[in-house]
């Protein structure tokens, strides 16, 4: 592969820029050997010629392909140079947020200047377990690298943090501290995280400053030790310091401060303790003052030393110590105020004895005044014959006190590391450990001194170790895989370590010139450049003699020679340490104190040791070498080598910190910083490292998969060998062999041919599109021009066909016009003439009768004139009479319409009333009764007009013919026409008689027909009226009702929500009690066991570590003592107590059933409150109702609580009276020994005892009927009086008392409700009915809808399909169809040959039993002849009536528990009734409670419940005894609940279960103790079966390819580090989940678990599932990708299709899912758009904001097609995010477990129904 291949058009470069460092840019002309130019086109369109050296040939760097942009190792990336580095870690950190990244085995930490939600707990859980690989970059991992490799090669770790100063050294090392903490699980008693967690603002105050780069910047580094026992457990800890910067205490460079705790404690001067101080503000102070301000934005030094303080305190430091401690400070602060007069001579100089600092001093310290002041100025000389003693001049007095200030300091320092490594220690013997360093990186400033001189050095050393370690991993890769290497050169540093500290090095040459005499700085100068003037390390500044250069690693850097022999030296005069070891105070004196073997003044000493001497053991002897004792240098590389001796015997893991900018701005990146801190810190050597070897590294399987389409067809063959087949790929396409080496499991490939191969692959594809594209594209256009050609064809025919029909329909309307025309020309010509024709006639007939009419007018006007005049006088006479009889009329009727308004009015008034419409249905209907019985007297009337009528047409015709008659006679006689005259006058008087008699009889039928119609009328208005005003208040009355109802629902709703989630609150908190009273339980066993070991073994006491933080799943901070003696405290009060009493540590049981107590009354009240609240409501709604139902409700309520009483004390009574003759009798048994005496007299009292109770019985019930009878008398008085002054009050209208009578209104009143209450009830029972046959028909709708859906989209789906593939898909339907039907049937096989084993099991037990029976038969035959007949009856009746009660010694208690629980096996039982062990053990408490033995009882709860803990204990993994135990102890506890006689648990008891239940002893304090211990066993199954499902869920659910050949393109990974991988790789499918779900359901099923336990213990699962699924998934950025959230739902549905399988669908677990749901559904979404945005945030309800970012950040493109996540949708979704209020974690906890609930479940079996089987041993129980 020529570079002519390489650099060819469109290829991305690197060029260097003075600015970003290196900047992008594409070559738009290809390159040939021999061009001086490179032709680029930058980003930004501009083009550039890039010069290239013809004689060097340097090209440009190569940039990667943009599928390897932002991969998590940078060692993954193809070409390995700074740019590529440096823009990978900028892409990762700004646009995707990503703080860590590997470089091989280094973390790479950038400080984003900002709190983020990634250290949780729940995070810590999540990279625990996990390799190094498989997540993303995190501390966590580096930590878990090391405690794995700890615990699997059985070698000491450690974990090397450095960088600059602010770039978060400090909190890398903490994190690590955290998670070794919690991994480690380190016991109660010896919490090390949090005690070193607490000496962490100490060590910040003592240790930390404010530097020109960082304001809390350590100026020491440190290195903990954390020990690990046997188990891998923290047992303790130990720190060692390096290299405190004491100069820092007298001097502080400009915009710098001295150590925090000075200016702590000067901002706290003001406090009443330390007035004594004298402290003023920190500007006040020389030692303070130097670096200008004072202060720090942000940082309120008083509340930190609050903090400072408070941390003291923890850890043990007596207040005595602190004040102390703060008056050394306080004492250093002084003594840098002292003032100095120099004398003239200018040789000596002298102290003001008025010096109040100077005071203040030895006051503080405990010192004598004159004795400091004086050894201040003069020191001491001695030699091997005389002492001296000289005067010091100003300077060397300054010089002294200075030192003397960094003594005193230096040596508190090393006091408090040491009083912390005090309560870090522990007794227990250290198996293995691991090592935090957290040490200064490379330093360069303006002015360098001897304290940076120091940490470049050991930057140095430590630079070696790690690239030895690099190369050394890299060889052993190269060696496990078989490849051959050659030697990798790499940059080694020993030159410049041998500069610094070999023979006649710096450091030599340093120590010499200490020791001389009268040596200088510049005389050590001198020497430096004569002696190392040649070496290529050391260099000489052009303008200065007094500093020197030294070429390290990271860069050239300059120092100052100027106070590098003092800083060596650190001289401190032994007469002003005397005088403080002679200190009254006894702190200040022991900080001096000598040792055997002195050690040198430096901040840290060696191992353990941290104490300080300055002391010779011989002082006459040494005193002359006081000042050449061990130099600071000389100390420091001692112990530097002690530091790298303990490294190099461990596994070293490196982090490296960077600082990204200057200015502390959160996630903002300075190219330059970084690539300079890159160089410093040896991530670009571990590059350059990887670059000369093979760096790209691809197993068989990935890179087959990948590149097989850049093979041939001819040269893919199933059968041949993947390596072969990788062989003859790579030597095809790379013609160079050292470019790639074939290893044993891997393929090793050079820098570049990685991408190079991309580039073919993509070349290949590239070449692919064009050729489907061209195809595609002539496809499309021929297929376009065929349709066009058709369409043509079509449009041409059909506009042909429409012209000639056209021309045509023209032709036939063209005809069809003339003949309109001929027919309406003779139509309108003949229409004229009709016309005139007409006309004619019609004029001369109206001009001939014109003429006939007026003759007939002048006639007829003549003839009415007549008529006229005489109607006119009639009209006139009539009008005057008519006008006379309207005036009337109107008079009348304006009287009468006044009149009616007025009523009208009053009746409006009355009406609007809504009380007025229930008395006006009354009045109504009482009108309407009236006028009815008026209508009937009407009617009556109306007979009796009739009848008369009828009487005198009768008598009026009979008087008419005797008349007749009369005349006739009288003519025949007479015949005189005078007399007929007469008569016929008489009979015109009778006719008119007759006539008038008939107009009054007409007129009085017409009155009574007008009457009875109005009356009809008046009767149907009030009966409309009365609908109507009925309607109306119906209406009123349901609105009210509804309004009421509404109101009432919703605040009920509301407070039963409220009600509800504070009651699974409280739940949560008592379970949670629960589970921290077993571990505390736990934890007493196992102090007692460390006991009896100790009592076992005397001698050396340890202190047990044997509990685990991790072991508590305890949400509540478990109990922890601080000093070592606690546990001995503890063991001895066990001692004391006995181990008996401690087995059943009740105190805090009770408590904790004092606070369940206090909560069930508290809820009690709430829903009393609540039922309150609605019977108010109730009230305002039915007031009738109400009245009668309160009458009925008060007498059932006094018949209750009446008899109630009664039977209470009477039950108390016969208590009693039974106690007393058991008593009695029992007595009388003792002295007399005749049994039939005894029985005789005890039936003879039995018999007394039934009557005197019948007899009670019978005068208690008469007493309560006669109190029920006078109080239901006396309320229905009351009632009634109430009733009638109401109806009083109702009836008293204006308009109706006139007709209204009380009792009838009483009488329609009771009418009306008693009709409304069957109204109501007939409408309620209809309405519930209608209601459950709507719910009914819902149902079978909404099932019939289901299927019809299913269908529909099977019906649609084949409908899209092809022919073929719809009969495919038929047949796969059908497949399904029937593999579901024969594993339907399968499962009922299984369980029908299972219930056969058991029903053949029975047999074979009944057979057994049935002999065993004839056995004892046949021995009791025997034994009747030879006993008693009361003894054979007692047998008979024993056999015969089995009242479900097992009887059993005291002493075979202990027997009962071991074979009914302790060792009882599942097994034994399985082929018996579920639960057998819970009923026997009922049975035998009911025998218990039957004889009245409560100790009995106790003892055999008691015994029950330890040993099932016990039996749990001893199998606290095997999920079958767990889930066996979880079931008996449920269904004992529902026995307890069934048979104790509450009313509340026995509504599904039989008559016979009734029989069955307890006597004489409430146990609701032991049904509580069980419930506490089903929660405990409940919590043990859910911890087993997540332990088993825990390492399956990752591989099953998130990397298995279900679905085969979807992901099988993978992008190219990072390396995975063959440290972390275990031999034997474990993956899981989800077909292995399913089994495992499936083997825990049938174990719980199978033994009798209650159904709601099953569904909450498979919710729990389900839950954890999604948990660990979704951490996984937030934190691993090669599953987020497209195929993996095809897949991912894929097993999702595969889950939630076992759950409805199991019918477990309707538990809830199918809704935890939800989360991992929408997280598959997110990475399958597009995600471009801004709709796109919205969609996801609409779709994503259950994912936090921080998770759906995070998922967009992690996706990744699974190959170059595909796009990435752009930055600009990522925060478009967080704008539409803003409103939520999520909460801020991002990781969910999968330890949560949710509250259980153990549902009341009585059971149908009766006890004597239950069969004992023999195999269990229980011989010696007796059925009673």
């Amino acid at each position: 592969m020529s570079v002519a291949e390489l650099y060819t058009r469109y290829t991305r470069v690197w060029i260097p820029d003075s600015e970003e460092v290196w900047k992008s840019a594409e070559i738009i002309k290809d390159y040939k050997e021999g061009d001086k130019t490179l032709h680029l086109k930058l980003e930004d369109e501009t083009i550039q010629e890039y010069p290239i050296d013809p004689k060097a040939n340097k090209l440009p760097f190569l940039r990667n392909p943009d599928i390897l942009v932002g991969e998590n190792d940078l060692t993954a990336l193809s070409y390995l140079h700074e740019p590529a580095v440096l823009h990978n870690l900028k892409i990762r950190f700004l646009e995707s947020n990503h703080i860590y990244t590997y470089c091989g085995i280094v973390l790479v930490a950038i400080n984003p200047y900002e709190q983020l939600p990634i250290y949780g707990q729940d995070v810590i859980y999540a990279y625990s377990g996990q390799n190094m690989g498989d997540m993303d970059p995190h501390i966590f991992a580096v930590a878990e690298e090391a405690y794995k490799q700890m615990a699997r090669d059985e070698k000491n770790q450690s974990i090397i943090v450095s960088g600059e100063s602010g770039a978060g050294k400090t909190v890398s090392a903490k994190y690590a501290m955290r998670f070794f903490a919690s991994v480690g699980g380190s016991s109660s008693e010896t919490n090390i995280e949090e005690k070193v967690l607490a000496s962490s603002p100490i060590m910040e105050a003592i240790g930390n400053a404010k530097t020109t780069r960082n304001d809390n910047s350590s100026r020491f580094g440190k290195y903990i030790q954390i020990g690990f026992d046997k188990r891998y457990r923290i047992i303790g800890a130990n720190m060692r310091t390096y290299l405190l910067e004491k100069s820092r205490v007298v001097f502080q460079a400009e915009d710098e401060r001295n150590y925090h705790i000075f200016y702590q404690l000067c901002a706290s001067a003001g406090l009443p303790e330390f007035k004594d101080l004298s402290l003023t503000c920190a500007e006040d102070f020389f030692y303070t003052s130097l670096g200008g301000d004072t202060s720090i934005e942000g940082v309120d030094d008083a509340e930190d030393f609050e903090r400072t303080r408070n941390a003291f305190t923890l850890l043990g430091v007596k207040d005595s110590h602190q004040m102390t401690i703060f008056k050394i400070l306080a004492a250093i602060l002084h003594l840098g105020n002292v003032g100095l007069q120099a004398e003239r001579d200018g040789e000596s100089c002298s102290l003001s004895r008025q010096d109040e600092h100077l005071h203040n001093f030895c006051r503080l310290l405990g010192v004598e005044h004159s004795q400091m002041e004086h050894w201040l100025c003069h020191r001491k000389l001695v030699t091997t014959s005389e002492t001296y003693i000289k005067n010091m001049s100003v300077q060397q007095v300054v010089n002294a006190r200075n030192a003397l200030a960094k003594h005193i300091y230096a040596q508190l320092f090393n006091w408090i590391v040491q009083h912390i490594n005090k309560a870090l220690y522990t007794t227990v013997k250290q198996h293995s450990f691991i090592g935090v360093l957290d040490i200064y990186g490379f330093e360069t400033f303006e002015v360098n001194s001897f304290e940076q001189f120091c940490i470049n050095y050991a930057n140095e050393k430590l630079q070696q170790q790690f690239n030895s370690h690099v190369f050394k991993l890299e060889q052993e890769e190269y060696m496990k895989e078989q490849i051959p290497w050659t030697l990798i050169d790499f940059y080694d540093n020993q030159p410049c370590i041998d500069l610094i500290e070999a023979k006649l090095g710096i450091f030599d040459l340093l120590d010499e010139e200490c020791k001389v005499p009268k040596g200088t700085d510049q005389n050590w100068a001198q020497k430096l450049y004569d002696r190392h003037g040649s070496s290529q390390h050391f260099q000489k500044p052009r303008m200065s003699n007094t500093s020197f250069i030294v070429v390290h690693f990271a860069d050239k850097v300059e120092y100052q020679c100027d106070g590098f022999l003092e800083k060596n030296r650190d001289t401190v005069h032994e007469e002003q340490i005397n005088i403080l070891k002679a200190s009254k105070y006894p702190m200040v004196a022991d900080l001096f104190h000598d040792e055997k073997d002195p050690v040198p003044i430096a901040p840290a000493g060696k191992g353990t040791s941290l104490k300080i001497n300055i002391r010779s053991a011989r002082p006459v002897v040494k005193a002359a070498n006081k000042e050449h004792k061990k130099t600071v240098g000389h100390q420091f590389r001692n112990s530097l080598h002690l530091l790298m001796e303990t490294l190099n015997a461990t596994t070293p893991h490196y982090v490296r910190c960077i600082k990204p900018n200057d200015e502390k701005l959160p996630f903002s990146f300075d190219p330059k910083r970084a690539v300079q801190q890159l160089r410093a810190c040896g991530v670009l050597e571990t590059i350059r490292i990887s670059a000369a070897g093979y760096p790209s590294r691809w197993t068989y399987h990935d890179f087959l998969n990948r590149y097989r389409v850049l093979m041939k067809k001819r040269d893919v063959s199933k059968k041949e060998d993947k390596k072969l087949a990788c062989k003859t790929l790579l030597e095809s396409l790379v013609k160079d062999p050292d470019k790639f080496q074939f290893g044993r499991t891997k393929i090793f490939f050079r820098a570049g041919q990685v991408a190079y191969l991309e580039k073919l692959r993509a070349d290949k594809f590239r070449a692919a599109t064009i050729m489907i594209q061209k195809t595609v594209r002539g496809w499309l256009q021929r297929l376009k021009y065929k349709r066009m050609r058709e369409a043509a064809i079509i449009i041409q025919r059909h506009t042909r066909g429409h012209l000639a029909r056209r021309l045509a329909d023209r032709l036939r309307k063209t005809r069809a016009a003339i003949v309109f025309q001929k027919q309406y020309r003779m139509l309108r010509i003949r229409h004229a003439y009709q016309t005139i024709r007409k006309s004619a006639i019609t004029i001369q007939a109206f001009t001939r009768g014109m003429f006939v009419r007026r003759t007939y007018q002048k006639m007829l006007m003549e003839h009415k004139a007549t008529i006229i005049q005489k109607h006119a006088r009639a009209w006139l006479a009539r009008k005057h009479f008519v006008q006379f009889r309207s005036a009337a009329v109107v008079v009348q009727c304006y009287f009468r319409r006044m009149k009616a308004k007025q009523e009208l009015k009053a009746l409006k008034i009355e009406a609007r009333s809504a009380e007025h419409l229930k008395r006006l249905n009354i009045g109504m209907e009482n009108k309407v009764v009236q006028l009815q019985r008026k209508i009937d007297e009407q009617n009556k009337e109306y007979k009796l007009l009739t009848e008369q009528l009828s009487s005198t047409t009768s008598t009026y015709s009979t008087e008419m013919d005797k008349l007749k008659k009369e005349l006739e006679r009288y003519q025949q006689k007479k015949g005189d026409g005078n007399q007929i005259t007469s008569l016929q006058e008489e009979i015109d008087s009778l006719r008119l008689a007759l006539e008038k008699a008939h107009g009054e009889r007409k007129i009085v039928e017409d009155t009574y027909t007008k009457e009875k119609d109005m009356l009809r009328r008046r009767i149907s208005d009030l009966e409309e009226e009365n609908v109507l005003l009925k309607q109306e208040k119906e209406e009123l009355n349901n609105k009210i009702l509804c309004q009421s109802e509404d109101e009432f629902a919703q605040i009920a709703i509301e407070e039963n929500l409220l009600m509800k989630k504070e009651l699974d609150e409280e739940r949560t908190r008592y379970q949670n009690l629960v589970k921290e009273y077993s571990r505390l339980e736990q934890r007493y066993d196992n102090l007692r066991d460390e006991m009896t070991i100790i009592k076992q073994t005397p001698g050396h006491r340890r202190n047990p570590s044997n509990q685990s933080s991790l072991e508590s799943d305890s949400n509540y901070p478990s109990i922890s003592t601080s000093e070592i003696g606690d546990t001995e405290d503890a063991i001895q009060q066990v001692e004391e107590v006995g181990l008996e009493k401690a087995a059943m540590d009740m105190a805090l049981f009770l408590k904790l059933q004092k606070r369940v107590r206090e909560l069930e009354q508290e809820r009690k009240k709430l829903q009393s409150q609540l039922e309150k609240k609605e019977n108010d409501s109730k009230k305002t709604q039915v007031i009738e109702m109400k009245n009668e139902m309160d009458l009925d409700r008060d007498t059932d309520l006094a018949y209750n609580s009446l008899k109630r009483q009664e039977l209470e004390s009477e039950n108390k009574k016969l208590k009693n009276d039974l106690n007393e003759l058991r008593k009695a009798i029992v007595d009388r048994v003792a002295q007399n020994n005749s049994s039939n005496d005894v029985h005789d007299s005890y039936s003879l009292l039995l018999n007394q005892l039934k009557s005197a109770n019948e007899e009670l019985e019978v005068r208690k019930e008469e007493v309560l009927i006669l109190r029920t009878q006078i109080i239901t008398a006396a309320q229905q008085k009351d009632a009634g009086r109430n009733m009638e002054s109401n109806i009083n009050m109702q009836t008293s209208w204006p308009n109706s008392d006139k007709h209204v009578d009380p009792e009838d209104a009483i009488e329609a009143y009771h009418g009306v409700c008693q009709t409304n209450r069957l109204l109501e009830a007939q409408l309620q029972e209809q309405k519930r009915e209608h209601e459950e046959e709507v719910e009914t028909l819902k149902d079978q709708m909404e099932t019939l809808r289901e299927e019809m859906e299913k269908q529909q989209e099977v019906f649609f789906q084949t409908f899209q399909l092809s022919p073929e593939a719809q009969v495919e898909f038929g047949i796969q339907q059908e497949i399904t169809r029937l593999t579901n039907e024969n594993l339907d049937l399968k499962e009922l096989l299984e369980k029908l040959e299972k219930n056969e084993r058991k029903l053949k099991k029975q047999l074979r037990i009944y057979m057994k039993k049935v002999q065993d029976y004839e056995a004892d038969q046949a021995i009791i035959q025997t034994e009747k002849r030879q006993h008693e007949l009361n003894r054979q009856v007692t047998v008979q009746r024993k056999e015969k009536d089995f009242q479900g009660m097992l009887e059993y010694c005291k002493d075979d208690e202990p027997l009962l528990i071991r074979n009914l629980i302790t060792d009882l096996k599942p097994q034994t039982v399985s082929a018996t009734v579920p639960c057998l062990p819970a009923y026997i053990l009922y049975m035998c408490i009911r025998h218990a409670d039957y004889i009245n033995d409560d100790h009995k009882v106790h003892s055999l709860l008691t015994s029950t419940i330890n040993g099932i803990k016990k039996v749990l204990k001893k199998h606290n993994d095997d999920f079958e005894m767990t889930s066996f135990w979880l079931a008996n102890t449920c269904r004992l506890l529902h026995c307890l609940k069934q048979y104790s006689g509450d009313t509340g648990f026995m509504t599904q008891n039989t008559a016979k279960q009734n029989e069955h239940c307890l006597k004489n002893f409430d146990l609701t304090e032991y049904r509580q103790v069980l419930s506490d211990l089903s929660i405990q066993i409940y919590q043990q199954l859910i911890k087993i079966a997540e332990g088993v499902l825990q390492p399956m869920i990752v591989t099953a659910v998130l990397e298995n390819e279900s679905i085969q050949g979807l992901s099988g393109v993978k992008p190219m990974g990072y390396r995975k580090r063959s440290s972390s991988m275990g031999d034997n790789d474990n993956s899981y499918t989800l077909e292995a989940i399913i089994h495992q779900l499936n083997t825990f359901h049938s174990v719980m099923y199978d033994q009798g678990l209650d159904p709601e336990i099953i569904q909450q213990a498979v919710k729990q699962l389900f839950y954890m599932i999604n948990a660990v699924a979704l951490n996984n998934l937030l934190l691993r950025k090669d599953v987020c990708s497209w195929s993996t959230g095809v897949q991912l739902r894929f097993n999702i549905s595969q889950l939630e299709e076992w759950l409805r399988g199991k019918n477990l669908h309707q538990s809830g677990a199918a809704k935890t899912l939800e989360p991992l749901i929408q997280a598959a559904q997110l990475l399958q979404l597009k995600k471009k758009t801004s709709e796109d945005a919205e969609a996801i945030c609409s779709l994503c309800t259950s994912l936090t904001t921080q998770q759906i970012v995070k998922i967009l950040n992690l996706y990744t493109p699974v190959n170059e097609f595909e796009e990435r996540v752009t930055v600009a949708f990522i925060r478009n979704v967080q704008a539409h995010l803003q409103e939520r209020n999520d909460p801020p974690q991002l990781l969910l906890d999968f330890k949560f477990m949710f509250p259980v609930l153990f549902p009341f479940n009585p059971s149908s079996l009766t006890m004597d129904s239950i069969h004992i089987p023999a195999s269990l041993g229980l011989e010696f129980l007796n059925k009673v």
